[in-house]
């Protein structure tokens, strides 16, 4: 259905910092230094004598302003991630008092005491929110580090626009030589389009809208870095682009940060229309620090609480996805789980990833035990994860699942998922994306009956059975011989960590290696087993090893094997294939802590295979180093991943975006 964009009469006159999101901040331009302008309350401000703090600015643009985030690299080579333990909005410590908090907005800063705003300034950081206060004229020429920057904004008066923020004064133009006059009746100079007859202006707002749409980023930038500042400066190009614009910036709202939260909230409680617009409200990269702030003083702030969250879902009732997270678990109160639930009827994918609180369990439980019932026969969503919610009781999966009739994507890995709940899924659904690893409730018998013969198994995309050995232990061999047959051929990710594996199923695993990108192999396997799944086995007869089917594995997760089942010795001698280019497209092969440290001290055998080793967290890989040429042909980006581009991820993504934040650390370093 589409969607009424706002226009100009919907929102008549916004204040200069009403209309950004993650990125208001104070009205004036960062660029002007020794003069007074007006915020929207008309209230002189002057920067040089609103200064009262030192801040020392970090412009590290490789770090990350998630907590305790991870995020993929871009050096080129796969399994290479960017970490970070806290916040880098500000890397000193710094407490503002109540009556300066909004000194620190995002991507602004009062400059330290003898540094004007120009000296700050670097020629690409201009200032994060670029709508201007009233009576401002326009920018031009001005002069960054000894640069002028008024291509991307031009001067905006010459527009001949009327702006909320123009003076009542009529503005009459000179022409000179290079005017004309077009049938129309409008000035047109030589090489410019009228206002707001520009080719792209006069698009599809569907078509314009997803042009813009590529401007937009998924995860915040570290530090003064404006967040979407392109963005920004398409607010004031003109009155349609400042339509199409709002679509996007508000489409999609990442709260890194609880002031973030508190502006874009008070932005939707003045103006409801923008309200509409919110499709997703994304929690994965929130930071639960302060800029050196006290956790009773955060407490204080109550910027994000139950209430504000509550009310920040009844003003966006067009919400499409809701991504949350451990660190906001205490937030999802009773109220808020049954607003997810019962009250947004266009909501299609929720994300609870590691909520496992005990206040969090309680207001679950409130809502599924509830009598009668609010939660209506049939639920919207379609994709559902339940990550690492350790805590939700095993009535909660039996109470959602059947009123789940198109669901595509379930993430129950670490649950108490039973086998009678994972058989109430609808026969309706499509599942393309199946997790159910470290799920100790679950027994081998019951999934291999669910994927053999439940109509929703039968177009899997993504599989994981995995299972940590050392506490539980789901398939066993027997189990496995009746797997393998039945599984579609639609799946490219199947993991099978932690199962009874013997050479007995390789016979089985081969078919499947025509068409999995990831497999994730069980343990009782060694060397030569997996040798077999990348090239034809030497005594095979000639015409058979001719008609071998090339494999299409990307990723192979051998954590499971031991130093002696891997034999290290043969792995990087002269025959074994593994390593070399005949067993392309094979990039990752996911190791043990054991094998990697004994890798760890021979880097010059790596390097001269032309492999590499990563790790993150608990994982650890060897990876293929590609030429630029094969990066550009490949950079792993697969439709089934969702806007990852690395392999083996272990939590399902429910909404198409970067790899980033708490959702980034769940996937790739746990």
């Amino acid at each position: 259905m589409a969607i009424a964009q706002p226009t100009s009469n919907m929102l008549p006159s916004l204040p200069a910092n009403r209309r950004g999101i993650s990125q208001v901040a104070s009205p004036l331009p960062l660029t002007t230094t020794n003069r007074q302008l007006h915020d929207h309350n008309q209230r002189p401000v002057d920067l040089k004598n609103n200064r009262k703090h030192s801040i020392v600015l970090n412009m590290d643009r490789n770090d990350r302003a998630s907590f305790s985030s991870i995020k993929e690299g871009d050096s080129g080579v796969a399994q290479t991630f960017t970490t970070t333990k806290t916040s880098s909005y500000l890397h000193k410590s710094y407490t503002p008092s109540a009556e300066d908090e909004e000194a620190i907005q995002d991507g602004f800063v009062t400059p330290p005491d003898g540094m004007s705003g120009l000296q700050m300034q670097q020629p690409t950081m201009l200032h994060p929110y670029v709508c201007p206060c009233d009576h401002f004229q326009g920018w031009k020429k001005i002069s960054l580090g000894g640069k002028t920057k008024n291509k991307s904004f031009g001067d905006l008066r010459a527009l001949g626009h009327r702006w909320a923020w123009d003076s009542n004064e009529s503005t009459t133009t000179v022409p000179d030589a290079n005017e004309k006059t077009v049938d129309s009746g409008v000035a047109k100079i030589e090489g410019q389009y009228p206002p707001g007859q520009a080719p792209i202006e006069l698009l599809p707002m569907e078509l314009l809208g997803a042009i813009i749409d590529q401007l937009a980023t998924d995860i915040p930038p570290n530090g003064f870095t404006a967040r979407n500042i392109d963005l920004m400066s398409l607010l004031l190009t003109s009155r349609g682009m400042h339509a199409a614009t709002l679509s996007t910036l508000y489409n999609n709202i990442t709260i890194p940060h609880s002031r973030i939260f508190r502006k874009f909230l008070s932005h939707v409680s003045e103006y409801p229309a923008l309200g509409t617009i919110v499709r997703r409200i994304d929690f994965s990269h929130f930071n639960p620090t302060g800029a050196g702030i006290t956790a009773r003083e955060r407490a204080q702030t109550q910027n994000l609480i139950p209430a504000t969250l509550l009310q920040c879902l009844q003003l966006t009732p067009n919400l499409r996805e809701f991504l949350a997270q451990e660190h906001i678990d205490d937030d999802l109160d009773e109220k808020v789980i049954k607003t997810l639930l019962c009250d947004l009827p266009k909501l299609k994918a929720l994300d609870l990833c590691a909520c496992s609180s005990s206040s969090f369990r309680d207001a679950f439980n409130a809502v599924i035990e509830a009598t009668p019932s609010p939660i209506p026969e049939t639920l919207p969503i379609t994709r559902l994860s339940f990550h690492e919610c350790t805590v939700l009781s095993a009535a909660t999966f039996s109470t959602l699942l059947p009123r789940l009739p198109h669901l595509t994507h379930l993430d129950a890995a670490h649950t108490r998922i039973t086998d009678n709940a994972l058989f109430s899924i609808p026969q309706t659904a499509k599942l393309t994306h199946l997790n159910l690893s470290k799920c100790s409730l679950l027994s081998g018998s019951a999934v291999v009956h669910f994927l053999t013969n439940h109509p929703a198994a039968k177009t899997l995309v993504y599989l994981n059975l995995g299972m940590d050995v050392k506490s539980h232990e789901m398939l066993t061999s027997e189990e496995l011989t009746s797997l393998l047959p039945i599984l579609p051929t639609t799946l490219k990710s199947l993991s099978l960590k932690g199962s009874k594996m013997n050479s007995d199923h390789l016979p089985l695993l081969l078919p499947l290696t025509k068409h999995v990108e990831e497999l994730g192999l069980g343990r009782y396997l060694d060397l030569n087993d997996l040798t077999q799944l990348f090239v034809p086995n030497e005594k095979l007869p000639i015409e058979t090893q001719l008609a071998w089917t090339p494999h299409s594995i990307h990723y192979v997760d051998v954590s499971d094997l031991t130093l002696a089942q891997l034999d290290l010795s043969t792995l990087f001698g002269m025959r074994c294939p593994v390593l070399k280019s005949t067993a392309s497209p094979l990039e990752v092969l996911e190791i043990s802590a054991e094998v990697f440290k004994k890798l760890e001290k021979s880097p010059a055998m790596i390097k001269r295979v032309g492999w590499t080793l990563k790790d993150a967290g608990r994982r650890y890989w060897l990876v293929r180093v590609k030429g630029p040429e094969e990066q550009a042909a490949d950079s792993g980006a697969r439709e089934w991943k969702w806007g990852a581009q690395y392999w083996g991820m272990r939590k399902v993504p429910v909404a198409r975006a970067e790899v980033g934040g708490m959702y980034g650390l769940y996937m790739f370093k746990r």
